[in-house]
């Protein structure tokens, strides 16, 4: 469970997404058949995105500049093939068929990294990595900004009642494990509302890439981030997706239950009134851009 701060109240919720459940919208039948071969090949001993995960017929990757997000997601180190989503606690999930990798990268021991925390989460090493620290910055759900060079230089969060307040309360400390400090307090906070808040929307297919996000806020609420695009001579895109989810647990690369000709692949269209994504369908179709 997470708390969220907003404004009159303080209430403990789901802030992040909705419960991992085997129909999580869906019903059996529509995701039964997930094992059912793909056209795609998978390189199955490779360790990349990028690597592990060829393109559909006719489609080649799209490629990324290598200071991008994209590049950093695309690149990002898998665990081996067949490796199972666990949640915070080292226990594997129920659902362990709707997924094609897994990143490697901890969950933590709390149930915090949800799925709007497992874009921060990677978000923020991206940045971090690129030693882009005044960029890391992030709003709780109140609307409350807290940066990374904030904390680091001590600056702690106050909650009193319905209030936040900011004070500083500890002495420098700019290692890696005080920049994962930060982040649990960031994920404890924030959440789908406050994401949606901080990106830009993408208003046309031909604008989509890795890196980008597909969200509903709320409470609960989703997202799911473009972890990859192919495109044909013609122009057309199709897109691998990952997310984390609820409770805390593995970042995980999805398969695609409604079209297994092409999974993990999938077909996306801005326009459309709904994306059915394997654990989630959101309504509206809601793309946005850091």
């Amino acid at each position: 469970m997470k708390k969220i701060i907003s404004g009159m109240v303080i209430a403990i919720v789901l802030s992040g997404c909705v419960n991992d459940k085997t129909s999580s919208g869906h019903n059996s039948q529509e995701t039964k058949d997930i094992h059912q071969e793909s056209s795609v090949p998978i390189n199955k001993d490779k360790n990349t995105i990028r690597e592990r995960f060829s393109p559909p017929k006719d489609y080649e990757w799209v490629d990324e500049k290598s200071d991008s997000f994209g590049y950093f997601i695309e690149n990002f180190k898998l665990k081996p093939y067949g490796s199972q989503i666990l949640k915070y606690d080292g226990s594997p999930i129920a659902t362990q068929h709707l997924h094609e990798a897994i990143f490697d990268i901890d969950t933590g021991n709390k149930d915090l990294q949800q799925c709007a925390d497992a874009v921060i989460r990677l978000r923020a090493e991206y940045l971090y990595k690129m030693k882009r620290f005044d960029e890391i910055k992030f709003h709780f759900t109140s609307g409350d900004l807290l940066s990374w060079n904030d904390y680091k230089n001590g600056t702690r969060a106050i909650v009193n009642g319905n209030s936040v307040s900011f004070r500083k309360m500890s002495a420098f400390d700019d290692s890696y494990q005080g920049f994962r400090n930060y982040l649990d307090l960031i994920f404890n906070y924030a959440g789908t509302i406050s994401l949606n808040k901080e990106t830009r929307p993408v208003t046309q297919n031909s604008d989509l890439k890795t890196g980008d996000i597909l969200i509903t806020p709320g409470s609960p609420g989703h997202i799911v981030f473009i972890a990859g695009v192919s495109k044909n001579k013609e122009g057309k895109k199709v897109y691998l997706l990952g997310e984390g989810f609820t409770p805390a647990q593995s970042i995980h690369l999805l398969s695609n239950p409604f079209n297994k000709n092409i999974s993990p692949w999938y077909d996306l269209d801005i326009n459309e009134q709904e994306t059915k994504t394997a654990r989630y369908i959101f309504k509206p179709t809601n793309f946005r851009s850091f």
